[in-house]
């Protein structure tokens, strides 16, 4: 897909981190860019940096969705390109016995499903309704209709202890790729999906020097955190090369995570 200033584009999770330098680099090639997420601070402030438009929009809501599009499209037109970068994560033990008491814990499957439904759900309502916009729209000239990129994690294939959900709806993510991408090849429309592993993100950024040193560390090479803009770099090339369809790719730096 070639990328111009008549290309829209839509990024969740773009009011920082991945999706930010996403929303960044997709603006830099031209494309008008809106912003979906729930920080509408960082989210007006990306959006007016790059000349885009920020949408608040909570993943797990038909109607959030729903509006956000709505804008996103009012503002620049029906979009061909959605990057999904919305996520969020927790860690629990399945279930934890106290040390001290002997009581044992179990998982709240409140706490699994919430997380489930923002990384797994919230990914597939956006590709769905993107989609069916996209069917509006005729074929380019190189014969792409539109282009989806998904972000799950290395956590999908090496998930640690505590990641049950997380590592659950990052796997669903990566397991419906294909299908998702076989459900929209009669349309022209490709599907990718990025497994980040450790990357300098704001979750990270807070985190103590010694703790982000050692997470550097245990990275094969480059032995450094992932920076987002290498994220938007893959994420740019399922974008524009047509060739790229239904692939789940590792962005980890060749790190295979231990258990804990």
């Amino acid at each position: 897909m070639i990328i111009d200033k008549n290309t829209a584009a839509v990024v969740t999770g773009g009011a920082s981190g991945l999706g930010a330098a996403t929303a960044r680099l997709l603006a830099s090639k031209g494309a008008k860019v809106a912003i979906f997420d729930m920080n509408a601070e960082k989210g007006e402030a990306v959006a007016s940096e790059i000349g885009g438009v920020f949408c608040k929009v909570n993943v797990t809501s038909d109607d959030d969705v729903d509006a956000g599009f709505a804008k996103a499209r009012e503002a620049h037109g029906q979009e061909r390109i959605l990057v999904n970068c919305a996520g969020v994560g927790n860690a629990i033990k399945t279930v934890k016995r106290d040390k001290e008491t002997g009581e044992i814990k179990e998982y709240p499957t409140s706490a699994f499903d919430w997380v489930v439904q923002i990384n797994l759900v919230g990914t597939f309502r956006c590709i769905t309704k993107s989609a069916a916009g996209m069917l509006t729209l005729d074929p380019l000239e190189d014969g792409d209709r539109g282009a989806i990129v998904n972000t799950a994690s290395v956590a999908a294939e090496d998930g640690q202890i505590g990641q049950a959900a997380y590592s659950a709806s990052k796997g669903g993510v990566v397991g419906m790729t294909l299908p998702i991408a076989r459900d929209l090849m009669s349309e022209a429309i490709r599907v990718n999906t990025i497994l980040p592993g450790i990357f300098d993100t704001p979750l990270l950024q807070a985190a103590p020097q010694n703790v982000k040193d050692a997470l550097a560390a245990s990275v094969p090479f480059p032995k450094r955190l992932g920076m987002p803009e290498e994220y938007a770099k893959l994420a740019l090339t399922m974008i524009e090369t047509g060739y790229f369809n239904g692939e789940d790719v590792r962005l980890d730096g060749g790190i295979r995570m231990a258990p804990r």
